[in-house]
């Protein structure tokens, strides 16, 4: 497997305006948390495709794709979630063109924090609810059991507190 990268420098691509070019690389993701939980990917690293063109003026249009194994738990019954997550983030760095064409992860060297990126692009890929199954039945709200082993499972309706005194009447 190719050693990790944390940052790449574009100059090494050596591209002419208009021209383009792909690395893969395998770049370390921290754990995100999510919900109050913890995910993680599993190695604690992915494969991503870096896609970099040349723009006139010496900017870049980059795209970065990959496709990361998340674990944790469920968001709904919280048994192992083990959700697979599409990446494909896009930014654009044009000198002079103002905050929206100015990339926060490439600096003025060319050196591009594809660590960085690539954890914020996957947190921005996220579902909103991470689930084991999308019809994951949840837990009991009562008593906690896990209603996608038990989908039977139910309680004696609880009575309602402000008409408990009535129950105590003797009606003869």
């Amino acid at each position: 497997m190719t050693a990790l990268t944390d940052t790449f420098d574009l100059g090494t691509l050596r591209l002419a305006s208009g021209e383009g070019s792909h690395v893969d690389l395998v770049v370390a993701v921290d754990p995100l948390e999510f919900g109050g939980q913890t995910y993680t990917v599993p190695e604690d690293r992915v494969a991503v495709r870096l896609d970099a063109s040349r723009t006139t003026g010496s900017g870049f249009a980059l795209r970065l794709r990959f496709e990361a194994h998340l674990d944790g738990p469920c968001m709904r019954c919280l048994e192992n979630a083990d959700a697979v997550l599409a990446v494909d983030a896009r930014e654009v760095d044009q000198p002079g063109g103002g905050d929206e064409l100015s990339s926060p992860y490439l600096n003025d060297d060319q050196e591009l924090d594809v660590r960085g990126w690539a954890r914020d692009a996957l947190a921005l890929a996220l579902p909103t609810q991470i689930v084991c199954r999308e019809d994951c039945a949840g837990l009991c709200p009562r008593c906690g059991e896990n209603l996608n082993h038990n989908p039977d499972h139910e309680h004696e309706p609880e009575q309602d507190p402000r008409w408990a005194k009535l129950s105590e009447l003797k009606l003869d």
